[in-house]
């Protein structure tokens, strides 16, 4: 199992994210990207569990701020 982190307080809202992954990632209506069905772990951050991690390795590389980590 894999955890996908999102430090979405730190998001610029350039879309890279949701470019390469939109099986995963929207832009929100506030302009930042968010990860879909990720759970609120409280201080702007946001994770969600899952059993491959498939494009978010390359959300997490084409991140230009390198707020999504994966664990």
């Amino acid at each position: 199992m894999a955890k996908v982190i999102h430090q979405k307080d730190k998001c610029i809202g350039c879309g890279t994210c949701v470019a390469v992954c939109p099986g995963f990632w929207h832009m929100g209506d506030d302009g930042k990207a968010s990860l879909k069905d990720a759970k609120d772990v409280g201080e702007g951050k946001f994770e969600l569990e899952i059993e491959d991690i498939g494009c978010n390795k390359e959300a997490a590389a084409s991140c230009p701020v390198q707020i999504i980590t994966i664990e």
